[in-house]
Formats: structure tokens, C-alpha cells, sequence
């Protein structure tokens, strides 16, 4: 950090603060703000050596300090293709989009460029975020014990979403038993508290380093019953310390013995508010990164905006929470149900019926409204998931946010947080604490 201080100090000694809107130096809008808060430019910065151009640009981009630090005037964000937070910059200053221009030029990667196009400094402006690990062209399939990274996988790469056999099992409507080797990315969290273990929230795992789960599960209310520990992972009986096994087909199907993950750390959207209920997300890093097992691999961010089809479909909700009115047992069992969309309109008229009744928005998502189908205490923060079909995977749409009580009501749906309104903060906010660990 002195380091980046010292050289940028001298880089900026001559530049005057203009005010908060700022010109960058390829064109556009820009925002004056601390090197420390945009990452292309700090990234020169952190370079052991730096070319003329590199040094000029620096030197273009300064507008002042805050306190010590060096500002500069950082290119707009945007959102990528993939989620992922970036730069909207003229594409020559995007090194690895400008690279897969080198003629000859394959149409399918012309269409995945085209996907990057944002309204900056020209006509030839993408969204610049990071790098891809495979070529547009080929992203390589598989070997996913290999690629274990802190930021969600890429859906193509089949490191996620997917059992272990490769292909996953369609379901009954009602509330069943799910396979001992299905959704390994669903997790329980322990809460500790007077030297004993409480398992009071669900989670989903997205990578190999962090846990997806509701912001009121690591904030308010529950940190009064227990303090977020550990994260348990392949677990299928919270009964059996042990192997897991079940009864196939005369012979026995078996999982790995549970892995339980101390948590590094956890934290809730910045915006999440316990009242209303919005922005009720929340991440959790783990103390070691999770292995890529038959029982244990993340599930994939969602590629589409659900809400917007327009025909009706069902997604599968899982984890360990009550069953029936007694709301005061978990089942020890991992479970599985189907359940309906619900437009928000509709929701928002169903959920009147509550007191006092919710104020939903568009970054919330609805489910179910069946009887004695459904999420219910203790599935707080686990997922809402859809199957592509086509790909055969699964994606993360929602995250559990609230139900009513008793649950199972019929006509009253569950209400989720929206995982697509959330991606670019998901990536983000893993990249802005990976790089701080």
C-alpha cells in the first residue's frame, strides 16, 4: 500500500480536484474516486514495472487525493456478460476482448464481443471486466477438480449445477426424500452459542470459497440464538456424524463423511433492511476452500431473468426445515419440492392477507402457495432452483427469504431474493474480499 501511495503521489502532484464527475482519459463519464476503489487503474499501479503509456495514463486519470490516497477518475462500471463488475472502456483499452479481434476472427467469437457492448467513450465500447480463463471459442469442459477458484464457475464449464452422475432426476410434486448424492451445494450452517451447536439456516455454495445465503441469517434477530461458525457441507443426516447411506435398488448408495468448514466471515448486502425485508442477501467465506466431490460442488449463478418468461414453470426448493405445523423441528433428512412461480403482482395481492403485509419490489421472487407444499422454518437462506433443461444443470434463482406461518398455506407463496438482480454485487463483493484476505 505505501508503494502504491509513493508512485501515484508523484503522478498526481500536479492534478486539480474538479468535483465528484470526471472526463477518464479514453472518453465517457467517469467518477473521481480512491485508486484503492478502481481496479483497472490499481492494477497498473501494482505492476513491478510500467510503460510510458501506462505511466501516462495514470497521469491522466489523477483528480486529487482523499487524505493520502490518490484519486483518479475511474471509467464508469458496468455489468459483464457472465455478471461480472467491469469498466465501460473503448475496447482497445479491454487487452483480452482487443486480443480475440486479431483477424481471422471466428463468428461465434464476433457475437460473444458484441455481447460486451456498453455506451461509452465510442462507438467501439465494451464492458472491460476480468479476464476469461478459456477462449470464447472453446471454454474448456470439465476438470473441475483443478479449477477451484473464489468466484463462481463459468455455467459452461459443467463445474456446476450438475450431480454427480452428470444428469439430474426429475421430482415429485409433494415433499420427498431427495437422493443422497442430489443438490451438493446445499449446506447447512451451524450457530454456536453457550458451547452448543444450533443448525438455524441453509446456504448454497458457488464457489469453491463462499456460501450464498438470506442477509438474515448472519444479521439481527438470529445472532441472538447463535453466532455463524461453521458450514456443513455433503451433509445428508444431520443425525449421523458419519457416512451416510440408503437402501438402492437391493444394495446401498453411500456419501462422503460430512466436511464441516469453519467461516472465515460473513456479510450481508449493505443495503439489506431487517423491516422490509429488502436486499435479503448475504455471503459467507469459508476458512479453506471446499473440494470439487461427488457430494460437494457449487451451483451456478442464474443466466436468465425468470420473471421474464411467459409461460408458467416450476423450480425445486431443498434443505432441512420443518415439515408440518410442528415449526419447531427440523427434518433430519435433506428434502425436496416442486413448486410453482408466482408473477410478484399476484404475490403482492396474495401476501395482503398477512399482517402487517409485505411491500414487495422487483428484486424479490415468488414460489408456491400450495398446500402443505413449501419452504418453511430453517430453510432460510437455502436455494430456489431451476433446471435448464437444455444443458441439463441447475441454476440459483432464489435465495429463501420469508414464508408465512404456519407454513404450507394454501394460495400464500414463499417470497425469495432474486439471485439475477444480485450477480454483479455477488462478483464484486467476492472480488473485493479476496483480494483484502
Amino acid at each position: 500500500m505505501k508503494l502504491v501511495v509513493s508512485v501515484l503521489y508523484v503522478i498526481a502532484s500536479s492534478s486539480l480536484v474538479r468535483g465528484q464527475s470526471c472526463n477518464p482519459p479514453g472518453g465517457g463519464v467517469g467518477e473521481c474516486i480512491s485508486i484503492l476503489r478502481c481496479p483497472s487503474l490499481a492494477a497498473l499501479v501494482s505492476k513491478p514495472t510500467r510503460t510510458q503509456e501506462e505511466v501516462n495514463l495514470l497521469r491522466g486519470a489523477s483528480c486529487g487525493f482523499e487524505r493520502t490516497t490518490p484519486k483518479v477518475c475511474c471509467p464508469a462500471t458496468c455489468s459483464t456478460p457472465e455478471g461480472m463488475e467491469g469498466q465501460c472502456v473503448d475496447i482497445y483499452q479491454c487487452g483480452h476482448l482487443a486480443s480475440m479481434l486479431k483477424p481471422p476472427v471466428p463468428m461465434e467469437v464476433k457475437q460473444y464481443v458484441q455481447k460486451f457492448r456498453c455506451n461509452g467513450p465510442s462507438r467501439y465500447s465494451v464492458c472491460c471486466g476480468p479476464a476469461p480463463t478459456t477462449p470464447a471459442s472453446g471454454v474448456e469442459v470439465g476438470n473441475c477438480e483443478n479449477r477451484v477458484f473464489a468466484l463462481p464457475p463459468d455455467p459452461r464449464t459443467r463445474c456446476c449445477g450438475v450431480d454427480s452422475n452428470g444428469a439430474n432426476k426429475p421430482i415429485r410434486g409433494d415433499i420427498d426424500k431427495a437422493e443422497i448424492n442430489e443438490y451438493p451445494w446445499l449446506v447447512i450452517i451451524e450457530y454456536s452459542k453457550d458451547n452448543k451447536i444450533k443448525l438455524l439456516c441453509g446456504g448454497t455454495l458457488i464457489s469453491s470459497r463462499y456460501v450464498l445465503t438470506a442477509g438474515h441469517c448472519v444479521s439481527g434477530k438470529i445472532l441472538a440464538l447463535g453466532t455463524p461458525k461453521n458450514v456443513r457441507l455433503g451433509e445428508y443426516d444431520t443425525t449421523n456424524d458419519g457416512q451416510d447411506c440408503v437402501d438402492v435398488g437391493g444394495g446401498q448408495d453411500c456419501n462422503d463423511p460430512v466436511l464441516i468448514v469453519p467461516i472465515e466471515r460473513y456479510f450481508s448486502h449493505p443495503e439489506y433492511n431487517l423491516w422490509s425485508k429488502k436486499n435479503d442477501i448475504a455471503l459467507i467465506r469459508l476458512r479453506q476452500n471446499a473440494p470439487f466431490t461427488d457430494f460437494i460442488r457449487p451451483l451456478c449463478l442464474p443466466t436468465t431473468d425468470v420473471a421474464g418468461r411467459s409461460s408458467s414453470f416450476n423450480m425445486t426448493t431443498a434443505g432441512w426445515g420443518a415439515v408440518d405445523d410442528d415449526i419447531v423441528s427440523s427434518s433430519a433428512i435433506k428434502l425436496h419440492v416442486q413448486l410453482p412461480f408466482v408473477e410478484i403482482q399476484q404475490c403482492q395481492a396474495a401476501l395482503t392477507k398477512l399482517r402487517p403485509p409485505p411491500n414487495l419490489w422487483e428484486k424479490q421472487i415468488c414460489a408456491g402457495g400450495q398446500k402443505d407444499r413449501g419452504s418453511c422454518k430453517g430453510d432460510s437462506g437455502g436455494p430456489l432452483m431451476l433446471e435448464n433443461v437444455d444443458e441439463r444443470r441447475y441454476e440459483l434463482v432464489g435465495v429463501i427469504s420469508f414464508v408465512s406461518l404456519p407454513c404450507g398455506v394454501e394460495n400464500i407463496p414463499g417470497v425469495y431474493t432474486k439471485v439475477f438482480a444480485y450477480k454483479s454485487w455477488i462478483n464484486s463483493a467476492i472480488q473485493k474480499d479476496a483480494s483484502n484476505s
